[in-house]
């Protein structure tokens, strides 16, 4: 695996905006607005990654859809983390042969994680013959030139080699929400945790400069945006790249300087590196949120070990200590993994024990899914899968009951409140979310009211949201 970062010159980019150039004058020749589809699979850096897809296929001339019948162009950005969202993914595929039989003119595209792995490039190769092109994360920002390829029809284009992970500033970018924005601010992860797939795939950390990034909220927050969330597979070890004196915490203190109303949020982080240096910058920055996404994946010491995790139980639970010192009503959220190979069902209650010691305000739990070339998915793995089934649903009961708990504490509470959405729920209007994130659904108003704070009274939860009506 390369290790190198690169980043891309100027010119570079201006070369991908000339190939963009080159096609929508094209689309511009034809008698329809051309369109195209982006369908998104997995965590907040693909949402970010295909702002940045976006992005390039405005500058080409399309306008978007969300019907993959309608759409000239089809961009399908994949989440390699879990089984079930590849077997989702090939499922979809699969089925984009009747709208390309409809179409033939029609441009697939495969790109994410799954893409940059050689098994499934390869399965696409054989098997999905009308997947024009397939390109990883790391040529995400050579998209106009691998398009162009296939938009010129010159073939079958398929980009996924193991190249240096690379850092382009200036790519175009559409934004999703007028209210939320993603601010990726480093790439890659160095942690190599043996279940994880997101090292082979992303590459090794690599951050952005501070002042691209600073540059980047400034606009943001200039634009009127209400939430700005920080990205990064491990935002924690923010900068130790770059041979600079600012690391995340220091980066967070600075985005909160920036003027404007808005909150700042972040994720993921790891908990080897969540400081106390952080935990304290936390408590002194008025815009940075209440809450910490602080996976811990096993409550178990040699399951931590076999994990490579590289911490152990004693010493998470003495960082959530600390981190309630500096911010007593924070709400912190985690990752859970059951079923590890090898985990017996008692180490499994050393999980169960350590989330009701902790009391999390929400889990997100999931059962071991094996990832081709990790070292877990060579590792024995004797606990029958009902075991696992059944310790799995142990622990959700588990975790409902304690946010069920901390949700009927909200209520007859006034809490001040961004307002984000309409509700589609029957009996509610808008949508909202409390400094610490916890969904809101708002009795009555106004949608004009979208993309403002304001105090709403709590007057009734459920182990999933809370509800209430404006103040």
């Amino acid at each position: 695996m390369e290790t190198r970062t690169t980043r891309i010159s100027p010119a570079d980019v201006t070369r991908q905006r000339e190939f963009c150039e080159k096609i929508a004058e094209r689309n511009a020749a034809l008698a329809a607005e051309s369109l195209a589809f982006v369908d998104t699979y997995g965590c907040q850096q693909n949402e970010a990654d295909s702002e940045r897809i976006r992005g390039y296929l405005r500058a080409m001339g399309y306008g978007f859809t969300d019907d993959e019948n309608a759409a000239d162009v089809i961009v399908i950005n994949t989440c390699a983390i879990r089984e079930h969202a590849e077997d989702r993914v090939f499922g979809n595929i699969g089925a984009l042969v009747h709208a390309k039989r409809r179409h033939p003119g029609q441009i697939i595209c495969l790109c994410g994680c799954m893409a940059q792995e050689p098994w499934v490039a390869e399965k696409i190769k054989q098997s999905y013959r009308h997947v024009d092109l397939v390109f990883g994360p790391h040529a995400l920002w050579r998209f106009p030139e691998l398009f162009y390829r296939v938009y010129t029809r010159r073939g079958r284009v398929f980009e996924n080699a193991d190249e240096p992970g690379s850092i382009a500033e200036g790519v175009p970018l559409v934004r999703q929400n007028g209210v939320k924005a993603w601010v990726s601010i480093m790439y890659g992860c160095n942690n190599f945790c043996t279940y994880c797939i997101v090292p082979y795939v992303r590459g090794r950390e690599r951050s952005r400069l501070p002042e691209d990034v600073l540059s980047e909220c400034r606009e943001l927050a200039e634009a009127g945006y209400k939430e700005i969330t920080l990205l990064g597979q491990n935002v924690n070890s923010y900068g130790k790249d770059l041979g600079l004196s600012m690391d995340f915490a220091d980066l967070l203190r600075a985005v909160n300087d920036i003027p404007g109303e808005f909150l700042i949020r972040f994720m993921t982080s790891h908990p080897k590196d969540a400081s106390q240096k952080l935990f304290e910058t936390m408590a002194q920055c008025e815009k940075v949120a209440p809450v910490f996404h602080l996976p811990f994946q096993s409550g178990n010491d040699r399951v931590l070990k076999a994990m490579n995790r590289h911490y152990d139980r004693a010493v998470y639970l003495d960082k959530v200590r600390r981190l309630r010192e500096q911010i007593p009503d924070v709400v912190i959220t985690s990752d859970v993994i059951v079923g590890f190979p090898g985990e017996t069902t008692a180490e499994f209650e050393d999980t169960l024990s350590l989330v009701e010691e902790v009391g999390f305000d929400a889990l997100f739990t999931f059962i071991f899914s094996p990832r081709k070339g990790t070292p877990a998915a060579e590792m024995d793995d004797p606990m029958p899968m009902a075991e696992k089934k059944a310790n799995f649903q142990r622990l959700v009961d588990a975790q409902n009951a304690i946010s069920a708990q901390k949700h009927a504490a909200y209520i007859g509470k006034t809490i001040r409140c961004l307002i984000d959405g309409v509700c589609q729920e029957e009996g509610f209007v808008l949508t909202a979310r409390t400094p610490g994130n916890r969904l809101v659904r708002v009795e009555a108003g106004e949608e004009a009211l979208i993309g403002t704070y304001r105090d709403v009274e709590i007057t009734g939860a459920n182990t999933w949201s809370l509800w209430g009506r404006l103040k």
